[in-house]
């Protein structure tokens, strides 16, 4: 899943924090609640002493208030430095703002507090998001306290109930006791949109015990809800009754055996999938020949670790060693932060198969799931699930493929996950042969195969903005020659365009004494505000060479391996114009994770320009009225909202004519004490820890995935 990225302009101090925040790391909670919440009893601020970029105030209902009107642009915001420039201390307290969303449309808000002048984003800062409802009043809490969430090996902490709580990140150094700035963002607006802060406070940390928080079956021990398993009668009967469903529930009808649209307009039956493009919408064709539009569930799996080791405490109940259900604790290295480096792990999924197919749940289990996934209405199994699933002859599924070795990297200034790939190193296309020869004799030749995602969320740069559009020029230029293919791929492009030194510095407005000096680390000296014209395109002409230059040669090897199956592409987060303009001129299907309440038509209608389909890998929602303690990247209040904002989600990727599919992230919940290898606790899945399906969800999934073909046909929502 995305992370989070650097802040790409180091002389902006003031800048938000790079928003492709929906799709962030996050390390604590920003949790939501009612107006009457914390903000009320906190000590309040004043909200008249502020700054402002792109975006206009006036008064509130009330004088103390601020009314904020954000115009589009790239980082609109409000800023409110300490008084005086003397820091605030804000230790041991969480920071509280009330806002109210004026406009009809919900509204993605970022808040931001900085605990030194020098915070970029990333470091001396945290930061959290969250969603406005249309014209309602929200309280959002950020936690302060050096003890975060990650400290305890998951990304967020059980909270009220009643409460949202979303991830955000930030520095692991933060100083609460000395905070100079807070701030309050959006990331792109498509067009002005207002919002009231109608109070700012400090107000008391929130803290709990954590002692015996998950139940033998790996839920919250400290609350109930419908659909809560209390024994292993419940499971065994929760499993009973859903295989009666099923039976009611065949696939849509309208399907034929590959999931395609068997009622369409009919393709030539080419053996394999491929894609079309018909009366002004992309598709994809399925081997025999129908319509095809990819809905899909990634991470199909029989489910995540989490780290048990030195967190006992929290479980009520472990199986000890001559349990048979001791056979599901494993090793792990993970846990990005906090004391938790490594240790005993326990699948607590796996268990509860166990418990009800008994020790040799897989084959049972993977008989259900592809049961489940027609009957849901979903045609694909997505990136990163079992590979026994493949050539499973019943659903479609997409091969994972990540390229990996030891080529030379370049960093973008948003590496979060690594740095990228050095494309033109010639050892690369040898990892490029090596990595993909250990996936496609796996699928190679079976028609059930769509096609391949190979890589995901790379360290392009990031969207939009100028410095972090050629971060892979700025980083190649900042190398030495010596060790870095990519230093001298963009030093040989300077010297075939302008042969002299004397006309590239005349250029660029640059004092480089010769091409050797140029061969040494460089770096554009000011801000990026001074860069010549010149300049701007050389450093984009370099990184759409860079860009075409990955994507041609991963594309080469793989057709040369596998010529029947799709090239989808590297699955953007971090994403440039030009690499999404060479992954479109290059790959059979461009590939987006879009972590969002719904595609927006405005602000993703440049797909209809690329000449290419394209498909999502990844979304998803998450509630908090099941007993999980994080929404995952995008949070609803309930599971009936998370159902609705499914709908909604999948309508508008069916309306948009360049989509032909997503992805939802994932089959099942995380575990609520994280995922082993970086905390992730999230509320992501069609079915919980108990392998019992969230009916809403289903329920949501049904319906609109029965009307998938006839709405795309139509090119509007159906009645």
């Amino acid at each position: 899943m995305p992370r989070p990225v650097r802040d790409e302009d180091r002389t902006m101090t003031t800048r938000p924090m790079l928003s492709v925040l929906s799709i962030a790391l996050a390390a604590f909670s920003l949790a939501t609640s009612r107006a009457d919440g914390p903000a009320a009893r906190g000590v309040p601020l004043n909200l008249w002493a502020h700054e402002r970029s792109n975006a206009q105030a006036g008064h509130g209902a009330k004088p103390e208030m601020v009314r904020v009107t954000f115009e589009p642009a790239e980082w609109p915001n409000i800023r409110f430095p300490a008084p005086g420039g003397k820091p605030w201390d804000w230790s041991g307290r969480s920071f509280a703002l009330e806002l109210r969303n004026l406009d009809a449309e919900e509204l993605e808000v970022h808040v931001r507090v900085d605990d030194d002048p020098s915070a970029d984003g990333i470091r001396h800062c945290r930061t959290g998001h969250a969603t406005l409802p249309p014209r309602q009043t929200t309280t959002l809490t950020l936690p302060l306290s050096k003890v975060d969430p990650m400290a305890h090996g998951m990304r967020a902490l059980p909270g009220a109930s009643s409460a949202r709580e979303l991830t955000v990140f930030g520095d692991e150094t933060f100083n609460p006791s000395h905070i100079t700035m807070f701030q309050v963002f959006l990331h792109g607006p498509a067009r002005a949109r207002s919002l009231e802060i109608r109070s700012a406070s400090i107000v008391p940390a929130a803290s709990s015990s954590l002692e015996g928080i998950v139940d033998g079956f790996g839920q919250y021990a400290r609350a109930d809800w419908p659909g809560k398993v209390h024994s292993v009668a419940d499971l065994k009967a929760r499993h009973e009754a859903e295989a009666a469903d099923l039976r009611a529930h065949p696939a849509p009808s309208d399907r034929d055996r590959f999931g395609g649209w068997k009622d369409g307009p009919r393709e030539r039956a080419g053996g394999f999938f491929r894609t079309t493009y018909r009366d002004g919408r992309w598709w994809l064709v399925d081997p025999e020949g129908a319509p095809f539009v990819s809905l899909g569930v990634d991470v199909v799996t029989m489910g995540e670790q989490t780290i048990v080791e030195k967190r006992e405490s929290m479980f009520a109940s472990l199986p000890g060693r001559a349990d048979p259900l001791a056979r599901h604790f494993g090793m792990a290295f993970g846990i990005h932060s906090g004391p938790v480096k490594q240790g005993r792990t326990f699948s607590f999924y796996a268990a509860n198969l166990e418990r009800v197919y008994g020790r040799d749940a897989f084959r049972p289990w993977r008989e259900r799931t592809l049961e489940r996934l027609p009957s849901w209405g979903f045609n694909t199994i997505g990136n990163w699930s079992d590979p026994r699933f493949y050539k499973n002859g019943k659903v479609p599924y997409t091969a994972t493929a990540n390229i990996d070795g030891n080529h030379a990297r370049v960093s973008s200034g948003s590496d979060y996950w690594g740095k990228m790939h050095d494309p033109f190193d010639p050892q690369f296309a040898l990892d490029v042969k090596a990595s993909l020869a250990r996936v496609v004799p796996k699928v190679k030749g079976d028609e059930w195969c769509i096609g391949y995602f190979v890589d995901n969320e790379l360290s392009w740069g990031g969207f939009g903005d100028q410095a972090g559009r050629v971060g892979l020029a700025i980083g190649a230029l900042g190398a030495s020659a010596d060790g870095s293919p990519a230093k001298r791929a963009i030093v040989g492009l300077l010297r075939a365009k302008y042969t002299e030194i004397a006309r590239l510095n005349a250029a660029w407005k640059a004092e480089i004494a010769d091409w050797k000096a140029l061969e040494a680390p460089w770096h554009p000296a000011g801000s990026q505000s001074k860069w010549t014209d010149a300049m701007r395109d050389d450093l984009r002409a370099f990184v759409t060479e860079f860009a075409r230059t990955y994507f041609r040669t991963i594309r080469d090897e793989l057709k040369a391996q596998d010529p029947d199956h799709l090239y989808l592409g590297c699955r953007f987060a971090w994403r440039t114009e030009e690499a999404i303009a060479a992954a479109a001129e290059i790959c059979d299907v461009v590939s987006f994770n879009i972590y969002e309440r719904k595609v927006d038509p405005a602000k993703w209608g440049f797909l209809n320009g690329l000449k290419k389909p394209a498909i999502i890998g990844e979304f998803h929602v998450g509630a908090l009225d099941r007993g999980m303690f994080h929404t995952g990247l995008v949070s609803a209040s309930s599971q009936d909202e998370r159902a609705a904002i499914y709908r909604e989600y999948v309508g508008s990727v069916l309306d948009h004519p360049a989509l032909v599919g997503c992805h939802w992230f994932q089959y099942v919940d995380e575990p609520i004490t994280g995922r082993s290898y970086d905390g992730e606790n999230y509320n992501i899945g069609f079915l919980s820890v108990t392998d019992t399906p969230y009916p809403e969800l289903v329920a949501a999934a049904r319906e609109v995935h029965a009307k998938a073909y006839s709405r795309r046909a139509a090119g509007k929502a159906t009645p």
